[in-house]
């Protein structure tokens, strides 16, 4: 009791003793209308009701796996040589073509130029340049020119000589002379024709060989294959490399590779083509989608399960290789299943929760959840078709057992 009332007891006249039970009165109907608002006027919370549904819903495929890049090449040596300059390093990202690592290019450079003077020497034994195409016909080779003049003048004089040979104007022995400069210089035009279709397979020849120097030239600078970023570098300036030797490792992240192992029952359901969305460890608040891509067609005898790759865009970078994958892809199994609004369904501590109707209370229970989409959710276990929840209207709140009024 307040202490004025006290005072107020205290008094002996009968005017003090009226104020006192007026002020009593006025202090116990305020305690009892402070507490029946608290209850909410009669005590009971406004709530709005929902319905256990049964719906036909299409089964969501959950697997796990993890993300490898698109690409990794083992970069190697195609050829030996001393490691005169490495231009990148763990970490870098390289675009195609770019250089890796330099070798020295000294002797792979001499060999070259021999190859060209080698080329240059065929080219002028037939006479023609370097960018000139070869002749189409022996003729137009100059030593042939001249060996078939000689042949035609060796023909003019032998015919001659057979016809001072009849008039026997000659002796034999002359004629015989004319005879053999004849055949001579026939055999020097056949050698020379010949000569020429030599010398064009040389040509091919050493052009081959100049062209393989200039490549091995060329392949004294190692260049990235494609674009991505280096995951391993294995030289250092000044070692000698033989050839295969592999210098960096090569990954392409601009698009990541999900390896995700499918249990068998979701074979016949699933589909290449379809959505993907990925959650990492890293980013947990976030979801990367991707699309399915390959199919694995044999299930493992061992884990019962089947490869799903799905290709994810990373031009940000900031999936890794290596990264825990958790996915959900949609399938086409068709199951009838429980649903809730998911506004209807709590979760704390761990548990799933949801205050059922029961007359004109409430009665908490724990229930069993599923896939949940398109702002339902998906009840597995702990309710039935045609139970009734209860979701407090706004500015209330549920407890066990409380009154409730819809």
């Amino acid at each position: 009791m307040k202490p004025w009332l006290l005072m107020l007891a205290a008094g002996r006249t009968p005017a003090a003793g009226f104020v006192f039970l007026l002020a009593l009165g006025i202090g116990l109907a305020g305690c009892s209308s402070g507490e029946k608002a608290a209850a909410g006027g009669d005590g009971a919370v406004a709530v709005k009701v929902y319905a256990v549904e049964e719906q036909v819903v299409k089964r969501a495929v959950q697997a796990t796996g993890s993300l490898f890049a698109l690409e990794e090449s083992v970069i190697s040596a195609e050829v030996e040589g001393r490691v005169e300059r490495v231009a990148a390093d763990v970490g870098d990202q390289v675009q195609q073509g770019q250089e890796l690592v330099l070798l020295s290019p000294v002797e792979l450079r001499l060999e070259a130029e021999r190859q060209r003077a080698a080329v240059q020497q065929v080219r002028a034994r037939l006479g023609i340049g370097a960018n000139d195409a070869l002749p189409r016909h022996p003729d137009q080779v100059a030593f042939v020119q001249r060996a078939a003049a000689d042949l035609s003048d060796a023909e003019q004089k032998h015919r001659r000589a057979e016809e001072l040979h009849r008039n026997q104007l000659i002796s034999q022995q002359e004629f015989d002379a004319s005879q053999a400069r004849h055949k001579g210089a026939r055999a020097a035009y056949d050698e020379a024709v010949q000569m020429v279709d030599q010398l064009k397979a040389q040509l091919q020849s050493s052009e081959a060989a100049r062209t393989l120097a200039e490549k091995k030239l060329d392949d004294a600078t190692i260049r990235a294959p494609f674009h991505g970023a280096v995951k391993e570098r294995r030289i250092s300036p000044g070692e000698f490399v033989r050839v295969q030797s592999p210098v960096m490792v090569i990954v392409r992240t601009d698009q990541l590779r999900a390896r995700l192992a499918v249990p068998e029952k979701w074979a016949g359901s699933l589909k290449a083509g379809v959505p993907v969305d990925v959650r990492v460890e890293a980013y947990p608040n976030e979801v990367f989608r991707g699309r399915v891509e390959r199919i694995n067609p044999a299930v493992s005898a061992d884990t019962r399960t089947f490869e799903v790759q799905a290709i994810l865009r990373n031009g940000d970078a900031r999936l890794k290789p290596g990264f825990f994958a958790q996915a959900t892809m949609p399938s086409e199994l068709q199951e009838k299943s429980l649903t809730l609004p998911e506004e209807a369904v709590t979760y704390r501590y761990g548990v799933y929760k949801a205050f059922f109707v029961e007359g004109n209370q409430v009665d908490e229970r724990e229930v069993k959840t599923g896939a949940q989409g398109n702002g339902r959710i998906e009840i597995l276990g702990g309710a039935k078709a045609g139970d009734r929840v209860a979701v407090a209207a706004p500015g209330g709140a549920l407890r066990d057992g409380v009154a409730i009024k819809q």
